[in-house]
């Protein structure tokens, strides 16, 4: 059974690595927020937990470590902690991906009722003493357009179909002739993007952000969407260009937009998003219930006795293509 020690970059008020104390005793664990705190455990160290350490905090650390054999990241995205070094390197990559994946599905979801009844009018109606009905849509039958089809989009596809929806997807690995889906009514692949987003009431984004989807949905992108259409992103900001969107938005060409995710977080003062009324903004929390920390570093303890006893991990990075 393998044994050693294991770095955790935390904080001290991190609450969930008391969980760690359900490991074997064989494993020595050093938690620390700052490279200092690792000097003297790193020449040991065979496993690093990226609990809230920062990308460059991460990096620092790999550097220390001539026995490092595994990394696991506490998030699903990975932007900004796939360096070149760890790419280059044979140390295993991890993530928490599939811990998330419900809620962000519960999120978008609720955006798509809030478009199709117009909860914002509803609101305002109630806030300003006003009887003013009008109508809604039936979300039975409308068409979402899911772009990142993982473990997120198929999390996603079961919730809108159990609610009648047609579900399409796009996919950017080549399809072979025979895959199929039974979630989903029409696989694309890679080059037909702009083709699925004509069709979609509503486009959601739930892939991570790569050097391949970063601006995937520009300006020619959000063009192709229908007038009546929203887009909602639960992937992550920068895969939308902001600027086309937020131009968009605010000229109604496009419905509206659910934001969990952005450029920049927190998001700036004064930002557009935050005066847009077709915006349903989301401080990228969609995914943070009350047990979703409790969650990830079980599923990190589970990972540790898979590792120890020479099993294969789960939620492996392919850490060429970024996730």
């Amino acid at each position: 059974m393998k044994s050693g020690t294991i770095l955790v970059l935390a904080s001290s008020t991190d609450a969930q690595v008391a969980k760690l104390d359900s490991l074997d005793r064989n494993w020595t664990i050093v938690v620390g927020d700052s490279i200092g705190n690792f000097q003297q455990a790193a020449v040991d160290a065979t496993v690093v937990l990226n609990w809230s350490g920062s990308g460059e905090l991460l990096r620092g650390v790999f550097k220390m470590c001539p026995h490092l054999q595994w990394v696991h990241m506490r998030s699903a995205g990975l932007d900004n902690v796939l360096f070149p070094e760890i790419i280059a390197s044979a140390v295993q990559v991890t993530n928490s991906k599939g811990i998330f994946s419900e809620s962000l599905a519960e999120f978008v979801l609720s955006a798509i009722l809030y478009f199709a009844k117009d909860f914002r009018r509803m609101i305002r109606n109630q806030a300003s003493g006003v009887w003013a009905p009008f109508e809604v849509t039936t979300i039975s039958g409308q068409t979402v357009g899911i772009v990142g089809y993982g473990d997120i989009g198929r999390a996603i596809a079961r919730k809108v179909s159990q609610m009648g929806m047609r579900v399409i997807a796009l996919k950017r690995s080549v399809l072979l002739p025979d895959y199929s889906d039974d979630l989903v009514d029409q696989l694309y692949g890679p080059g037909q993007l702009i083709e699925m987003i004509s069709q979609c009431d509503y486009l959601v984004v739930s892939t991570p952000l790569t050097a391949e989807t970063r601006n995937l949905i520009g300006a020619p992108e959000i063009a192709a969407m229908r007038k009546t259409a929203a887009i909602i992103n639960v992937g992550r900001g920068p895969v939308i260009n902001e600027d086309a969107l937020i131009e968009a938005l605010g000229e109604g060409r496009v419905k509206g937009a659910a934001l969990d995710v952005f450029d920049k977080e927190p998001l700036p003062d004064g930002h557009p998003f935050y005066k847009l009324v077709n915006v349903l903004l989301s401080p990228h929390c969609a995914d943070h219930t009350a047990e979703w920390l409790d969650d990830a570093m079980q599923f990190f303890v589970e990972q540790i006795k898979r590792f120890s006893g020479h099993q294969p991990l789960q939620n492996v990075v392919d850490k060429i293509l970024g996730y």
